[in-house]
C-alpha cells in the first residue's frame, strides 16, 4: 500500500496525539435540554410511531431504551414492540406492560443548531479540526503533547457539559483509527487516553467488528477464519488478508496494529466562518451590541487570516431557554470589510434591542477564496432579513436580483448530501438525509434551503452512540 504524502512540517506520525469527540446519544440528549423531564427516562428518537405512519426507523435511543433492546436503526414497529410509547399506554389495562419509553421525532434544525455550539468549543480547542458527522469530529492535539492532552481534553469535555448541556465521550490516541475505538471503549461519558506504547495491548482483545473500516459482513467473514479480535488480525497472515478483501485486507492489518498515517485534515474549505459567546442572560442593550462588535471584529479578522470574502453578514440571537433567531443580509458582491460586518451585524440586532438574550453569534458567509478584487458594496443596506426562529430553515424571499434575502440553516456546518463513511470506514455510504438543509440555487440565482424528510426511502445516520 503506498505511503501517504505528508505536507511539509507536518508531525510524525508517532508524534501524533488525535482525539476523537462523540457525543453520547446526541439526538436523545438534545430532546432532554428542551425537556428536562426526560432526563434518566428511555428516550428514543425516530419517525412512523405517529398515527398514520407505519414505515420508519429509530435515529437514536438513550441508553435507558436500550436496556430494553432498542437500537439504531431498528424499525419503528419493532421499537414499540420492546418498548411501548408512555402516551400509549392504558393505566386502567391490567395486562399492560410496567415499563415504557418516551419517543420523540427528529428535528434536525434543533440538533444541528446544539452541534454548532459544540463545534465552536472544539475548534476553540484545537487548530486542526475534522467533522465527520453531526455528533463527531477528530481534533489534532499534536500542540499539546501526551503530557497536556488529558488535561486539554478534561477541559474540553467540561465546557461541552456547562456550555451546552451535553455529555462527550473521548478517545485520545496516536492515529485517527485508534482514537475512535478508544472513544467507544468506556461510553457514555468516558475519557480513554491510549499512548503511543500501549496502542497494541489496547487494541488486542478489541472485536473485530470495532475495528475502524470493518462492517458486518467483513466481521462475519472473519469470525469464519477464526479472526474475532484485533489481537488476531494483527497476528494473520497479511498477504492472506489482502487475498481475501482485496487492499483493505492491507489497511486492516495496520489498523489492528495500530498503524494509521492519515493526517487529520478539515474536510474541505469552510462554507461560512462565525463566532458565538454565551452570556448571563440580558436584556442590557449596552452589553449586547459590546459582544456583538467583538464577535464581528473576531470573524472579520479569521475571514481574513483564511483569504476569504464573504456575500453575507449574518447575526445569531438565542433567548431562553433554547429559542434560536437568526437574521441576514446578503451583499451586492463579495467583500473584506471588517467596519462593514460591525454595522451590519449591530444593525440586524436592532430588531431584539429589548429582548433578554442568553447567546450571541456574527457569521459570514457565502465565501469567496478566489475573487481577485471585492465587489462594490453600493446598495448592501437594503432591507431584507431571514427569520430563522427557533432554528427552522425558511425559502429565500424578495427580490432575487438584489441581493436582499438569504435563508439560514441554523449555522451548521453539517453536509447535507448522502455522505460516505470516514476514510476506511467501508465501501457503502450511510445515508444522511436528516443531515441538514440542502442549498441549492434557482434559475434566478437566489439562494434557496430545503429540508430533507427521511422515513420510507432513506435513513438518518446512525453515527449517533
Amino acid at each position: 500500500m503506498p505511503e501517504r504524502a505528508e505536507l511539509p512540517g507536518a508531525p510524525e506520525p508517532e508524534d501524533r496525539v488525535v482525539a476523537h469527540v462523540d457525543m453520547d446519544c446526541f439526538y436523545a440528549a438534545c430532546e432532554r435540554l428542551r425537556e428536562p423531564e426526560l432526563r434518566g427516562e428511555p428516550v428514543v428518537v425516530g419517525m412512523g410511531y405517529e398515527p398514520g405512519e407505519t414505515i420508519g426507523a429509530v435515529a437514536t435511543a438513550s441508553y435507558e431504551a436500550r436496556e430494553f433492546g432498542v437500537e439504531s436503526a431498528m424499525p419503528i414497529e419493532h421499537a414499540l414492540q420492546q418498548l411501548p410509547r408512555r402516551a400509549d399506554r392504558d393505566p386502567d389495562d391490567e395486562g399492560a406492560p410496567d415499563e415504557s419509553g418516551f419517543y420523540r421525532p427528529v428535528d434536525m434544525a434543533f440538533y444541528e443548531e446544539t452541534a454548532s455550539e459544540v463545534k465552536a468549543i472544539l475548534h476553540d480547542a484545537a487548530e486542526t479540526v475534522r467533522e465527520v458527522s453531526i455528533d463527531e469530529a477528530y481534533l489534532d492535539l499534536t500542540p499539546e503533547g501526551w503530557d497536556g492532552a488529558r488535561a486539554a481534553v478534561e477541559r474540553l469535555r467540561e465546557r461541552i457539559r456547562e456550555e451546552v448541556g451535553v455529555v462527550a465521550s473521548v478517545g485520545v490516541a496516536p492515529n485517527m483509527s485508534t482514537a475512535k475505538i478508544a472513544s467507544d471503549h468506556e461510553k457514555p461519558d468516558g475519557l480513554v487516553v491510549v499512548r503511543p506504547d500501549e496502542v497494541r495491548d489496547f487494541l488486542a482483545p478489541i472485536p473485530v467488528e470495532d475495528l475502524h473500516g470493518v462492517g458486518p459482513v467483513t466481521a462475519r467473514t472473519l469470525r469464519e477464519r477464526g479472526i474475532e479480535t484485533a489481537g488476531d488480525v494483527a497476528g494473520a497472515d497479511p498477504v492472506a488478508l489482502e487475498r481475501e478483501f482485496g487492499e483493505r485486507g492491507r489497511e486492516l492489518y495496520d489498523r489492528a496494529r495500530g498503524r494509521d498515517d492519515r493526517a487529520v485534515e478539515p474536510q474541505g474549505r469552510s462554507k461560512s466562518i462565525s463566532s458565538e459567546s454565551a452570556l448571563e442572560p440580558t436584556e442590557d442593550t449596552g452589553t449586547k451590541r459590546d459582544l456583538v462588535r467583538s464577535l464581528a471584529a473576531d470573524v472579520a479578522e479569521r475571514a481574513r487570516a483564511k483569504d476569504a470574502l464573504y456575500r453575507t453578514i449574518g447575526v445569531k440571537v438565542v433567548q431562553p431557554p433554547f429559542d434560536v433567531n437568526t437574521r441576514a443580509r446578503s451583499l451586492s458582491g463579495p467583500v473584506d470589510d471588517p467596519d462593514l460586518v460591525e454595522a451590519v451585524a449591530l444593525d440586524l440586532l436592532t430588531e431584539f434591542e429589548d429582548s433578554r438574550v442568553r447567546k450571541l453569534g456574527v457569521r459570514v458567509s457565502n465565501l469567496d477564496f478566489t475573487a481577485a478584487e471585492q465587489a462594490t458594496i453600493d446598495g448592501w443596506g437594503g432591507p431584507g432579513t431571514t427569520d430563522g426562529a427557533d432554528g427552522d430553515a425558511g425559502t429565500a424571499g424578495g427580490d432575487p436580483t438584489d441581493g436582499g434575502q438569504e435563508t439560514i440553516d441554523g449555522w451548521s456546518e453539517v453536509e447535507a448530501s448522502a455522505r460516505g463513511t470516514d476514510e476506511g470506514e467501508g465501501a457503502a455510504a450511510r445515508a444522511d438525509a436528516t443531515s441538514g438543509s440542502p442549498q441549492g440555487t434557482d434559475d434566478s440565482g437566489a439562494e434557496r434551503t430545503r429540508h430533507v424528510r427521511w422515513g420510507q426511502t432513506r435513513l438518518p445516520e446512525f453515527a449517533d452512540e
